[in-house]
């Protein structure tokens, strides 16, 4: 019989932002032990772990909330430490997949949590490992889940050669596009979930700058030049403003048209791309670095939640559920709300619960596919991108997706709701609301922009 006295325990694999979040999410629930095979950081400090934390990275409005519901202020902080609270679309220049410029309208509510996926990472660390409820194992790698096809029991580990078992009540993989849990299952006699991969081919080069001129002591816009998948090769390239008067420049091409670590062709490519604004603004910028690149990209999903049989004790979270190709920035955002979801179930139902594990994974996949739907409506048109076509349901809700953003661009309203999904605030039935579809039906009261809104004041003090 169990101890009613005893506090359930949880074992996370993985001090990602997804293993940090469930950690926060869990540990008024639980005793908490995070798994990580590196040695964390202090500060904000690049790690193995996060190979990609040099490219751009955002938090959409909608994981600005559910990180403010996990760790009330932490936006707050990373603001006070340099990053920023961008609002949507006012403190944007952003060109849509269809190449509509959309208008800086005011009036949305929506803010993105800008700054470098370093600064990021180190507040939530600081966050979330100062909870004295929480143990960190580091330099430790899980080996293999402990149990059967009914229930997970723990997992195994290997700290520096020394190979142990940690027992739990639940089990959380949180260790990103790299997950064992496929193969852990299968050892434990647990048939594999179905999967989908939808790869464009994409292609990122990212590389840092110092703000030109006195661009480095404004809010300067964030610069979003989106490629079009009916033109491929599809390439992009957005500005991200950071802290310290930097800014994260990320470029992208998919097959055919991909850019490299070269740091001469930098420029040129970000000049080449549909509009040139960021190449203009690059001129007069001061490369801090080389160019890294990567093509891990693909955006992959397992649907754990839709499985015949789940064992008990088990759950996968973040990018060990779907990743995501990182241009829709929707990553972290998922993450947060995933944990969110977990830790509402918690806070009502014992962890040692029947079926707990399982509530948990579907709770967590509404999120996943709202991401999902929005990054393969566009990437699953590229040529070789997967071996499904889309369906004549995908063709038609990209089709309408495709006149909601030209809707959008011209009428507040309208971008209003169309904010309300991209950010992951509402379902995708939003964009059939009222707000979209009157608008949708009578036309833009105003004319389409023929380039990037940015201001002549804005544009000098980048390159004059």
């Amino acid at each position: 019989m169990s101890d009613p006295a005893r506090r359930p325990t949880a074992v996370i694999v993985g001090a990602s932002a997804t293993g940090l979040l469930a950690a926060a999410a869990l540990a008024g629930s639980a005793e908490v032990t995070i798994v990580e095979r590196d040695h964390l950081p202090d500060g904000p400090t690049s790690r193995r772990g996060v190979p990609q934390a040099r490219h751009a990275h955002l938090v959409w409005s909608g994981g600005v909330k559910a990180l403010e519901e996990l760790l009330p202020g932490v936006a707050d902080e990373v603001v006070s430490r340099g990053g920023r609270l961008v609002h949507i679309m006012g403190d944007m220049v952003s060109r849509a997949p269809n190449e509509v410029w959309f208008r800086r309208f005011q009036a949305t509510h929506h803010r993105n949590l800008v700054c470098s996926r370093n600064l990021l990472d180190a507040v939530l660390r600081e966050r979330v490992l100062a909870d004295e409820r929480l143990t960190v194992l580091q330099n430790t790698t899980a080996l293999e889940l402990q149990g059967n096809a009914h229930r997970v029991t723990g997992v195994r580990v290997d700290s520096g050669g020394e190979i142990s078992t940690i027992g739990a009540d639940l089990v959380i993989d949180a260790s990103g596009r790299g997950s064992h849990t496929p193969q852990w299952l299968t050892g434990l006699g647990v048939a594999r979930v179905a999967e989908r991969k939808v790869d464009a081919g994409v292609a990122y080069a990212t590389r840092l700058f110092r703000a030109p001129h006195s661009a480095a002591d404004h809010a300067f816009p964030l610069i979003n030049v989106q490629a079009n998948p009916a033109k491929a090769p599809g390439r992009g390239g957005i500005i991200l403003p950071i802290e310290d008067g930097q800014w994260i420049v990320t470029l992208s091409g998919t097959r055919g048209g991909e850019p490299t670590s070269d740091p001469d062709a930098f420029l040129d490519f970000a000049l080449g791309l549909a509009d040139p604004v960021i190449g203009e603004l690059l001129k007069n910028a001061e490369p801090l670095g080389g160019v890294a690149t990567t093509r891990s990209t693909a955006n992959h999903r397992r649907y754990y939640e839709k499985a015949k049989h789940w064992p008990e004790g088990l759950l996968v979270l973040g990018d060990a559920i779907a990743s995501f190709n990182p241009v829709y920035g929707h990553g972290l955002t998922v993450a947060a709300q995933c944990a969110l979801a977990v830790r509402d179930i918690a806070r009502t139902t014992p962890l040692t619960a029947a079926g707990t594990a399982r509530r948990m994974q579907r709770a967590a996949a509404r999120p996943v596919g709202a991401a999902w739907d929005l990054a393969v409506g566009q990437d699953a048109f590229y040529p070789g991108a997967t071996d499904t076509p889309p369906n004549a349901a995908e063709r038609f809700l990209a089709r309408f997706v495709d006149r909601a953003v030209k809707t959008g661009a011209a009428n507040p309203r309208a971008l209003e709701a169309l904010l309300d999904v991209m950010s992951l605030e509402r379902p995708a039935a939003r964009l059939f609301s009222p707000d979209m579809l009157i608008p949708m039906l009578f036309g833009p009261k105003r004319p389409r922009l023929q380039g990037p809104p940015l201001s002549e004041a804005e544009r000098k003090t980048a390159t004059s």
